[in-house]
């Protein structure tokens, strides 16, 4: 079935090259439909994109082509895509804000398909910080920002800010509509980040985990159609979209948020580090340097994934993580059974860039089966597309066909 690229046109000179896009997407098979801001049609006119299309360019939201449906909700539902290039200052902002006075933004506010935005503008406008908050506002929410090219401008300035050229934009069009939805129908619960065990008011232990990884993988398994539910300690990072996050702090905390919610969960990846050891006593008051050392009593906190293991249903896929030093896969095999896991995740942490707090990782793929599979180092959002690519495999062998 044809699939359809809804391409928004904003109101910069860099339309012209639109034309060129919309001409590359038809020839590549996709069903075209083409919307344009007012101010778009000061610089290409929409007889262009209709020769080209084959369809009529609808620009005034009003305008109601088929008296049988509204336009902007059937043209969001039609989207297997919705593409907007170029996207103008004013339209990033429009976007990030929730503002819908034209066809382009009305669409953007009901499509539900992925969104691909191709910024386009000056030097200096692409830099203010405005423009840079409104670009993060909408990569939190899951939109695919394609990074302008630097070069030559209209304005006559040379910088950053040309809409890259219509090859490069397709390519990335055909790369998010051809990811995998092997996960849809499922439900996925990820944990991530550190816990923390309070000492005192003001002090705890915890671990440098930053919480990539598991945010990394919870964004993939929704990305490829899983309804995800990512439990998280504390960190940094903004929650991917389109996912439930409960957010936590201590180790019992991860423990009571996975346990109600373990049962509904097709898939369950341990990605988190939580604390090991907690305080057996919490100081009510700050402990202050003159009242000496603190005689500092350590016990054991629950250990969440081998308790969830010993719930687990034969439906059910369990995925943990070995953060080792040394022998790290030899050390891992142990913890694969005793834990009842289907794959293990392993990576040896005293490795500068691999681990915790770093962008990429080196891990061992360890399954139940006895597999083994080494991964060269790569980005961690990579590293979560091949550890989903494992759990599907493992759930595709033990049904007899694809994941339910």
């Amino acid at each position: 079935m044809q699939q359809t690229v809804v391409l928004g046109v904003g109101g910069g000179i860099a339309a012209y090259k639109s034309a060129a896009l919309a001409s590359q997407l038809v020839k590549r098979g996709y069903d075209v439909q083409v919307l344009m801001t007012e101010h778009a049609t000061r610089f290409v006119q929409p007889l262009t994109f209709q020769a080209l299309t084959k369809r009529a360019v609808i620009v005034d939201t009003f305008a109601e082509p088929d008296p049988g449906e509204i336009a902007h909700i059937a043209v969001a539902d039609r989207a297997a895509l919705f593409l907007i290039a170029p996207a103008t200052a004013n339209l990033i902002a429009k976007l990030a804000h929730g503002i819908a006075d034209d066809m382009v933004t009305t669409t953007a506010l009901a499509v539900q398909a992925p969104v691909v935005i191709a910024p386009a503008m000056n030097v200096h406008m692409y830099e203010h910080p405005a423009v840079q908050e409104n670009l993060a506002r909408l990569r939190r929410r899951g939109v695919i920002v394609i990074d302008p090219a630097s070069g030559p401008l209209a304005c006559g300035y040379t910088g950053t800010g040309r809409l890259p050229e219509p090859e490069e934009i397709v390519a990335v069009v055909e790369a998010v509509l051809s990811r995998p939805s092997d996960l849809a129908g499922l439900s996925v619960l990820v944990t991530a980040g550190p816990t923390v065990e309070d000492i005192d008011p003001v002090r705890f232990l915890s671990n440098g985990s930053s919480g990539k990884m598991g945010y990394a993988i919870a964004e993939a398994a929704r990305t490829r159609g899983a309804r995800v539910t990512l439990v998280s300690g504390p960190v940094s990072l903004a929650p991917p979209a389109g996912v439930e996050l409960v957010r936590v702090r201590s180790t019992q905390d991860m423990y009571d948020a996975v346990a109600a919610r373990i049962h509904q969960a097709d898939v369950y990846i341990s990605a988190a580090a939580p604390a090991d050891f907690r305080p057996r006593e919490r100081l009510s008051t700050k402990w202050k340097k003159g009242d000496g050392v603190p005689a500092l009593v350590l016990e054991p906190t629950v250990d969440i994934l081998a308790e969830m293991g010993r719930r687990k249903k034969a439906h059910q896929t369990f995925v943990g993580f070995a953060a080792e030093t040394g022998d790290a896969v030899a050390k891992a095999r142990e913890k694969l059974a005793r834990k009842n896991l289907d794959l293990l995740v392993v990576n040896d942490v005293s490795q500068k860039d691999a681990g915790f707090a770093v962008d990429t990782n080196r891990v061992t793929l360890l399954d139940k089966r006895g597999g083994e599979q080494a991964l060269p180092l790569l980005p961690k959002h990579e590293v979560a597309e091949r550890i989903l690519d494992a759990v599907v495999r493992l759930r595709t062998d033990a049904d007899g066909g694809p994941p339910a």
